[in-house]
């Protein structure tokens, strides 16, 4: 048995979150595999290892002392060092790094460092052997994982050492150079990591027990989801709930491994399970058959009437054809006998909006044409939908008891993802209302 246990930013804020990481990896012997990031906040109105990282390149870049901010960054990992009792030799460690401290250096080398001084202290209050990213984790120059020496590096080094600790969010291209991911890379490093070994179970270690049903933030203590299908997952993550890295999924989703979301703060619960597929998910067996409720503001839809010279489908070739023309691609779009109606974000449209409406409104068979902005769009998400009927009309009648105007609706193909167009205004309250009325 193998678990690869990724720790997020908050599970190790301080000396006090590095003791509950550490009683997390003791209580089970299959952990032995640590991927960790850079110190996150301790409190609201703390910073971010990370982010004091990219300050002081902008402080380098306008030729302003990044001195006061980097004290501030050694005196993070200090505290660590000193509440654990480790001897880790960090001020060789700062020294090297101010070394690099000059205009022009490499950024990612930079902010790298956060996640690389953390896996260095985890190492050692573990006991594990540290094991550095960039020997292990390897870019092509296309900027896309080598998983040939990736997967090759990782092996080699679990088998060598037992257990290890790696830094997330980077690794290296073929000259040695540190490339990193994306903000949020160090869930890619744990899921390429659970590949390569082929880890029995990915296991995200955060602040919240699992995934949540809906947005903490406008619904109080929302229920957490058990099991939720990588499908859900995606349709969930691309509607805007802050779930996992985008590019997580496909690593250990290709090998089949599941994803274990976890809260170090209470490590008793089970969290959420991420999987392709649950055996029980069949017609009888209907427990919650929403998974979750999720949503974006602001996007703008432009409505086409057409004139009876000219069919729905001709047109709508055109108006894409427009569309791609000024660079803007629809979110949605729904049609009927004689209209059909396109759904854009709204920032997408900023810099082109009446230009481009004033010439789809000037294409041949177009008789007229709305452009309404200010519209949400919520989606339900649920793979059990499809062996309930009636769910649409529940969803009316939810919101039409509550006196929220539905602007549009869609159910996609494959019936897992019903959303839902509101005005801005009521975005929170249809959440809350669909929420209280499928949760």
């Amino acid at each position: 048995m193998l678990k690869v246990a990724k720790f997020g930013g908050s599970s190790l804020s301080s000396s006090a979150q590095f003791e509950k990481v550490k009683n997390i990896i003791d209580s089970d012997p299959s952990r032995r595999v640590v991927v960790v990031s850079a110190p996150g906040k301790r409190s609201s109105d703390d910073n971010k290892v990370t982010d004091l990282l990219y300050l002081c390149n902008a402080h380098l870049k306008y030729d302003v002392s990044y001195d006061s901010i980097f004290e501030m960054i050694e005196e993070r990992y200090m505290d660590i060092r000193k509440g654990c009792g480790l001897n880790t030799d960090l001020d060789s460690e700062f020294e090297t790094i101010r070394s690099h401290l000059k205009k022009g250096m490499s950024v990612e080398y930079l902010v790298s460092r956060g996640e690389y001084l953390n896996a260095r202290l985890m190492a050692e209050y573990l006991g594990f052997t540290f094991v550095d990213a960039a020997d292990v984790i390897c870019f092509r120059y296309d900027g896309h994982i080598d998983y040939n020496r990736t997967n090759s590096g990782l092996v080699q080094a679990l088998e060598a050492n037992g257990s290890i600790v790696i830094p997330g969010f980077y690794g290296s291209l073929p000259n040695g150079e540190i490339r990193t991911f994306s903000r949020g890379g160090s869930d890619v490093t744990g899921a390429i990591v659970s590949a390569a070994l082929g880890a029995d179970v990915y296991e995200n270690w955060t602040d919240v027990s699992g995934i949540l049903m809906v947005d903490p933030r406008i619904v109080s203590n929302p229920k957490s989801i058990s099991r939720v299908t990588y499908d859900e997952l995606r349709e969930m993550s691309y509607m805007g709930a802050a779930v996992l890295h985008e590019d997580t999924v496909f690593p250990v989703r290709r090998k089949n491994i599941p994803v274990n979301i976890r809260n170090t703060n209470k490590p008793e619960d089970p969290g959420t399970i991420i999987m392709e597929s649950f055996e029980e998910d069949c017609e009888g067996d209907i427990s919650r058959f929403i998974t979750g409720i999720t949503g974006k503001k602001n996007f703008t839809t432009v409505e086409v009437y057409c004139n009876h010279n000219e069919s729905v489908s001709k047109l709508l070739q055109s108006t894409l054809g427009l569309c791609d023309r000024y660079g803007i691609e629809p979110e949605m779009l729904s049609s009927g006998i004689d209209s059909f109606s396109l759904l854009f974000p709204t920032e997408k449209l900023e810099h082109s909006k009446y230009e481009f409406a004033g010439e789809l409104k000037g294409t041949d068979g177009v008789d007229n044409m709305k452009v309404q902005d200010n519209i949400s769009i919520i989606a339900i998400v649920g793979r059990q939908m499809a062996y309930k009927s009636g769910i649409s009309g529940q969803i009316f009648q939810a919101l039409g008891e509550e006196n929220i105007s539905v602007r549009m609706i869609k159910q996609s193909a494959d019936e897992i993802n019903i959303m839902v167009g509101v005005s801005n205004d009521d975005f929170a309250r249809a959440i809350k209302t669909l929420y209280n009325s499928f949760a």
